[in-house]
C-alpha cells in the first residue's frame, strides 16, 4: 500500500493553526492566574477557614473532581441558558478550566499547607503577626514551595484538556486540526501537525512555570 504524506496542504492554512493556538494560550493563562487563586483561596477555606464554609467548598471539590471535564463543560454552555445565563463558547470554556483547575488544586495547596511545621507557624505568633500576614509570609511560600511540581502538572493537564472545548465551537487548536482536515481530508497530517503543536506547549509551559515559581511566587 503506497501512502503519500502532505504536510503542506495542512501548514497552508498555517494562519488557522496559529490563531487556535493562540487561542489555546489565551485560555490557559487566563484559567491558570482565576484557577490558582481559587485553588489557595479554597485550600485556605478547607485548613484554616470558618467551620461553615469547609462543608461547601468541599462539596465543590468533590464534584468537580468525580465528573468528567466534558460533562462541567456541557453544564455551563447548554446548561446555565436554561436559567436564563446565556455565556458565548469563549467564557464557558475559561469558566469551566478555571473550576476545573481551582478544585484540583485546592486539595495540591492543601497538602502543601498542611505539611508546614507547627513550630513554624508558631514562631510567626510570637513575633505578633496576624492570621493574614502570617498565612501569606510564612505557610504559603513554603507551602507553594512543596508542591508546585504538581501544580505545574496539573495545569498543563487542564491545557491539554483545552481540546475538549472545541465541542462547543471554541476556536480553540483541536477545532482548527479538525476544521483544516475536513477541508482537505488530511486527518493524519493535521493532528500529527497539532500533536507536535500540542507537546512544544507543554514543554514550554512547563519550563516557563519552573522558572516563574521560584522567582515571584515562593523564594522570598
Amino acid at each position: 500500500m503506497n501512502i503519500t504524506f502532505d504536510f503542506a496542504a495542512v501548514l497552508v492554512d498555517w494562519r488557522l493553526l496559529l490563531l487556535g493556538t493562540l487561542m489555546t494560550i489565551k485560555l490557559t493563562a487566563i484559567a491558570t492566574v482565576l484557577g490558582g487563586l481559587v485553588g489557595v483561596s479554597a485550600a485556605w477555606a478547607r485548613s484554616q477557614g470558618p467551620a461553615w464554609l469547609r462543608p461547601l467548598v468541599g462539596a465543590y471539590v468533590e464534584l468537580v473532581r468525580n465528573t468528567p471535564f466534558i460533562v462541567q463543560l456541557f453544564f455551563i454552555f447548554f446548561g446555565l441558558p436554561a436559567l436564563g445565563l446565556k455565556l458565548s463558547a469563549e467564557m464557558a470554556s475559561i469558566i469551566a478550566m478555571t473550576l476545573n483547575l481551582g478544585a484540583y488544586s485546592t486539595e495540591i495547596v492543601r497538602a502543601g499547607i498542611e505539611s508546614t511545621p507547627r513550630g513554624q507557624i508558631e514562631a510567626a505568633q510570637s513575633l505578633a503577626m496576624n492570621r493574614w500576614q502570617i498565612f501569606t509570609r510564612v505557610v504559603m511560600p513554603p507551602a507553594l514551595s512543596r508542591v508546585w511540581p504538581a501544580l505545574v502538572s496539573q495545569i498543563i493537564i487542564v491545557m491539554l484538556g483545552s481540546a475538549v472545548c472545541g465541542q462547543i465551537s471554541t476556536e480553540e487548536l483541536s477545532l482548527v486540526a479538525n476544521l483544516i482536515q475536513s477541508r482537505n481530508f488530511r486527518a493524519f497530517e493535521a493532528f500529527i501537525i497539532a500533536t507536535a503543536i500540542y507537546l512544544v506547549l507543554s514543554i514550554v509551559l512547563r519550563r516557563l512555570l519552573n522558572w516563574f515559581g521560584p522567582r515571584f511566587l515562593f523564594n522570598r
